[in-house]
């Protein structure tokens, strides 16, 4: 790659983070002014960059144009593919990628277990999302008013005795999961099936969809369930980084 590109691709990594005049970006780039002015230009000229009234240059339509395109492209199923591939292959238990649909969460991608005991489950089933790891994970993230709106009115159902059908539990409940940034699914959907699940970020930083790596209880225990919420939270955010997202 010739050094004017690298320069000038700099220039927009630069630019991203807000507005800045030719002399800050001589300085950052470490060259001088007239090769800042030269390649700003340019850029000006084919509306990848602006300049504003105060002599600061920022973001111009034609790049925040094809930012937006990129982003409305990407898939979030083929982004996280791969990455479900390998959680499973490294967990040996079943991996479940999921987004808010309505009410409910909907399966987007599974990757089926290795062990002989294989979950129900498949891609396009509906989930409630108050007893599930992976609606946790999502409704954590919602807007109070909102996440009324879509749970209904209390008591809400109760699918095993473990279920939270009481809002106030429930809201304890999806506090921790903001906290340590990771739901658990603890027997509150299938009596014998428990989960751990976290959140997938779109660029903007918003919550898209969840991941979850759930298990029988006769073939992983508690302990050994939580041992993989570190890489299960590696793996929602290799994704949500696919996405655009960057914990900064």
């Amino acid at each position: 790659m010739s050094s004017s590109v690298q320069r000038a691709l700099r220039i927009l990594v630069e630019l991203s983070s807000g507005p800045l005049t030719i002399s800050e970006l001589g300085r950052r780039l470490d060259v001088h002014r007239t090769t800042s002015l030269r390649l700003l230009r340019t850029l000006e000229e084919e509306r990848f960059v602006r300049r504003s009234e105060d002599g600061r240059y920022r973001i111009g339509p034609l790049m925040a144009a094809l930012a937006h395109e990129a982003l409305e492209g990407l898939d979030l199923r083929a982004a996280a593919h791969e990455h479900l591939r390998a959680l499973g292959a490294s967990s040996g238990h079943t991996v479940h990628l999921a987004a808010l649909d309505g009410d409910s969460i909907v399966y987007l991608d599974k990757v089926e277990s290795r062990q002989s005991i294989r979950m129900y489950s498949y891609v396009g089933a509906r989930a409630p999302l108050h007893a599930t790891g992976v609606g946790k994970a999502i409704l954590a993230h919602i807007d109070p008013q909102e996440r009324g709106s879509l749970l209904g009115a209390p008591p809400y159902p109760g699918h095993t005795p473990n279920t939270r059908t009481d809002p106030g539990e429930l809201a304890e409940d999806l506090a921790r999961v903001v906290d340590r940034g990771w739901a658990l699914d603890d027997f509150e959907h299938e009596e014998f099936i428990h989960c751990v699940a976290a959140p997938v970020r779109g660029a903007t930083g918003r919550v898209e969809a969840a991941i979850s790596v759930s298990a029988p209880e006769v073939t992983l225990d508690r302990e050994d369930l939580l041992g993989l919420v570190d890489d299960l939270r590696a793996t929602a955010n290799a994704i949500s980084n696919e996405l655009g997202w960057s914990r900064t």
